[in-house]
């Protein structure tokens, strides 16, 4: 039997009789054999395993305890990137040098995908949704149209293949084959369109409203006015006072109609007073309500300014043991006034009895730019707003508080006027000089002196006019008397009549001794520095060849009565023995030096202040050749210091410049060294050590001709 019948003989021996052929059985003992034959092997070496399972491992696994391996360790993860470089460098333009980033870029980016969203009520989003629609609806008409065409094609093969094998019966076996198998192929079924899937990315704008907060309203109620209840008893006698009171009443109205003019006036003046009457009594209640509202503010102020306010209690910078001698200043404050803005600070001064209170002048020292000026008081304990506010029709360009009345101070215009002003008063200044006695230049300082012998106040006042004069404050008014009048030596010119006259110095500045009353120091602007005298008014004790420009400020020193500061615009600062006429020690600052101010607590650390927008601040005893510290105070843009003033018990010291501002900056510990004890030794204290500090730096410099002369 061939191949082909004999296996279409073991198939017709599986077939049931009769009709069509039926769909051939699968045998599948073959695969189950073979999973069985995979479990057994599995099961074998599961338990091989489990008979001899040993644990492997790594060769350099740590061994642990077990509370080792019970501990939590815990990681932070941090955002940032640990890739990111640290060292980049940008050239900056405004230092003209390279310097390092702060701050770096920490994002780094796995993966970017650039997509397009359309919004659906978009143009071409309603023209991708009808597309997207349309190519639904053709798809299942074309795939239902294939599937009947396949059928067909095969029903029609099936046909042909049965007619040929009724006349060729060699390939009738192979025939019933394929008919056989495309018969138990199954059509499969039309494919259903597939849903897309919405895009959850479409943009679609929500808008929501929040609640509106409820008004509220709050009332208040004053207190009621105070009243009170008369009670008296009726006699014989004060019924008799009354009809007499009533008869005068009557003779009175009788004069008042003969003399109405007078009972006009008489109305008039008692009108005045009930009006002045009830200004004063709201005048007290807005004292009141006032002074309650300061101190909350400086409570709020306070609050906010925290920060600051412990710096300056507590901060000690401890980086400068690793200084050496150097020294910092930190910025604390900034006391700034809006409508001063268009200002310069051209004089500051502490407050004698109130230590955290200090009065600032606003002026001008551009002579082409003059106008208003303003005084203004601010306290430590309230920087965003001064306590005291005045005005002035003219620049101020001095001020000094008086030393027993705190609440007195004396102020110098660019007028030439000089004014005294009380805190307790008003806002005008109590005390004015008039046209006929005011100086014809301004008035570059005041300084109070001690009472005359009638017990008047009195202080002094030097002005560009070469005058220094002397104002005594009497009830009304400010009596003057010229003290002495600067003369230039060598400038006498002769008239054609045979008279001489003298040109007049300059007066810029000038200082009066701690000790000796009389004994005064007066700088000009020829750079000249002269020793007067009260008592003298034609002559000068001396005169210092000091500078080559004007004299800024001459200071005295607070302990040694021989020593006094000079500073000038030809960018020096000089220190000066009154008995030689050399200088002890001169400093060069590369700038213009608008103030120099002695220190409190030592006899030999001043500062100065240049026009460079530096801070200088040397002391002596340890650096007799540089400054401790020379810093940056204010921006260089069309902006430089005026002035510098020490605070008489906190180690601080306030900075003016020239558009209204003023900082307040904390000295620290090197700039401000004390003597340290030695072992079973107390350290000595008070202005002998003081005085024998800087003596023991002066006989250094001094000529060995001026030692055996002192």
């Amino acid at each position: 039997m061939p191949g082909k019948a004999a296996d279409k003989h073991r198939k017709g021996q599986g077939r049931p009789s009769g009709g069509r052929a039926g769909p051939p059985r699968v045998l599948r003992a073959a695969p189950k054999k073979r999973d069985d034959d995979v479990s057994t092997e599995a099961g074998d070496v599961a338990d091989a395993g489990a008979g001899g399972k040993a644990l492997v491992k790594p060769p350099d696994q740590l061994e642990l305890t077990e509370a080792e391996l019970k501990e939590e360790i815990t990681r932070v993860l941090k955002a940032d990137n640990p890739h990111a470089p640290q060292n980049i460098v940008r050239y900056s333009y405004k230092e003209r040098a390279y310097k390092q980033i702060s701050h770096v870029n920490q994002m780094a980016i796995h993966f970017s995908y650039n997509g397009n969203l359309i919004p659906k009520d978009s143009d071409e989003g309603r023209r991708q949704s009808m597309k997207s629609t349309t190519g639904a609806e053709k798809a299942p008409a074309e795939t239902s149209a294939e599937t009947s065409e396949e059928t067909q094609g095969k029903d029609e093969e099936s046909t042909g293949d049965t007619q040929a094998a009724g006349e060729e019966t060699a390939e009738e076996s192979g025939a019933a084959e394929v008919a056989e198998t495309a018969e138990d192929e199954e059509v499969p079924p039309p494919k259903k369109p597939e849903k897309k899937l919405a895009n959850q990315f479409n943009f679609t704008e929500r808008a929501s409203r929040t609640l509106n907060n409820p008004l509220r309203e709050k009332a208040c109620q004053s207190e009621p006015m105070p009243c009170k209840d008369f009670s008296s008893t009726v006699n014989q006698w004060e019924i008799y006072d009354a009809y007499v009171e009533h008869i005068q009443k009557m003779e009175k109205e009788k004069e008042k109609e003969k003399s109405k003019s007078q009972a006009v006036k008489k109305e008039e003046v008692k009108k005045k007073e009930r009006k002045f009457t009830s200004l004063e009594f709201q005048s007290n209640e807005i004292a009141k309500v006032s002074k309650v509202a300061k101190i909350m503010e400086r409570m709020v102020n306070q609050n906010t300014m925290d920060d600051i306010i412990q710096d300056f209690k507590y901060f000690e910078d401890e980086s400068d043991e690793y200084r050496g001698q150097k020294g910092t200043l930190l910025p604390l404050w900034k006391f700034q006034y809006d409508k001063a803005k268009r200002f310069a600070v051209t004089a500051i001064s502490w407050n004698p009895k109130y230590k955290d209170l200090f009065a600032v002048g606003y002026g001008s020292y551009d002579l082409m730019k003059q106008s208003q000026g303003m005084l203004l008081l601010y306290t430590m304990k309230n920087p965003s707003f001064p306590e005291y506010i005045f005005s002035s029709e003219s620049g101020i360009m001095c001020l000094d508080f008086h030393n027993d009345y705190p609440y007195l101070v004396a102020v110098g215009f660019y007028d030439g006027n000089v004014a005294i002003y009380n805190l307790k008063a008003t806002s005008q200044p109590s005390h004015k000089s008039c046209a006929k006695s005011k100086h014809t230049e301004p008035v570059w300082q005041v300084k109070w002196q001690k009472n005359d012998m009638d017990n008047n106040l009195n202080f002094f006042s030097v002005s560009s006019d070469g005058r220094i004069v002397s104002w005594t404050l009497l009830q009304n008014e400010l009596v003057h008397t010229d003290v002495i009048k600067l003369s230039v030596e060598g400038t006498a010119a002769q008239r054609p009549e045979g008279l001489q006259l003298k040109t007049l110095g300059c007066g810029t500045s000038f200082d009066f001794h701690k000790k000796i009353d009389y004994l005064f120091l007066v700088g000009t602007e020829e750079g000249k520095i002269y020793k007067c005298s009260k008592c003298y008014s034609s002559q000068f004790l001396d005169v210092f060849e000091a500078h080559h420009m004007a004299v800024d400020s001459v200071s005295w020193n607070p302990y040694h009565s021989k020593v006094f500061i000079s500073c000038s615009s030809d960018w020096t600062v000089k220190i000066w023995d009154h008995t030689i006429k050399t200088p002890m020690f001169v400093y060069d600052l590369n700038s213009g030096v608008g103030d120099v101010a002695w220190a409190p607590y030592s006899s030999t650390v001043f500062a100065a202040v240049t026009t460079d927008s530096k801070a200088h601040v040397f002391d002596l005893s340890i650096n007799k050749y540089e400054a401790l510290c020379t810093q940056l105070v204010v921006s260089r843009k069309k902006n430089k210091i005026t002035h510098v003033q020490f605070n008489p018990v906190y180690p601080v010291i306030i900075i003016g410049d020239q558009r209204g501002q003023v900082i307040c900056l904390k000295l620290s510990p090197n700039l401000r060294k004390m003597p340290k004890a030695k072992k079973g030794q107390e350290v000595e204290k008070g202005p002998e050590v003081q005085i024998a500090k800087l003596e023991k730096l002066l006989s250094l410099v001094r000529e060995p001709a001026n030692k055996t002369e002192l």
